[in-house]
């Protein structure tokens, strides 16, 4: 998982504890290596970001933020919403029949994989188990680390 640190060696037995780093200190990283600020305006994207309750438009987080009284561009959202993938935070969910794509956060989650349905866009997240492992395996095997994975699966009313 991007910006954990495990404990280990603690005096105190917690050996298993995983301190997960803040997710703005992630995301100002990520600004910092492409040389960019941690602005006013990418600080309540991210927040409003970090509300999202599932998958989200980013259309609808444009709204939302004009509708808490801030003022954003959309090329401001849609730069943000990019350097927040580059960062592990979010990712983008594509749809078969939609070009715009939908969003979510992955940061702090065990489970990004989803099963859509084609003919009304629901999403659910599920998990499988094992899958995770398989994909250890299969990085070990060619020499890799696991970053991530994401699987989508998308199904119609039989």
């Amino acid at each position: 998982m991007p910006g954990s640190k495990s404990l280990t060696g603690s005096p105190s037995g917690l050996d298993d504890l995983t301190i997960i780093e803040p997710v703005c200190a992630i995301f100002r990283r990520t600004l910092k290596g492409a040389g960019l600020k941690y602005t006013l305006e990418r600080a309540q994207i991210l927040d409003s970001v970090m509300r999202q309750p599932g998958l989200f438009h980013a259309e609808e987080l444009i709204r939302g933020l004009k509708a808490e009284g801030f003022r954003v561009s959309k090329a401001t959202v849609y730069r943000t919403l990019k350097l927040m993938q580059d960062s592990g935070i979010i990712q983008r969910v594509l749809f078969d029949d939609d070009d715009a794509g939908r969003y979510q956060v992955v940061f702090g989650t065990s489970a990004s994989d989803l099963l859509i349905r084609t003919d009304n866009g629901d999403a659910v997240q599920i998990e499988i188990p094992g899958l995770r492992a398989l994909c250890e395996q299969l990085c070990t095997k060619h020499g890799l680390a696991l970053k991530g994975h994401r699987l989508q699966v998308f199904a119609a009313p039989a």
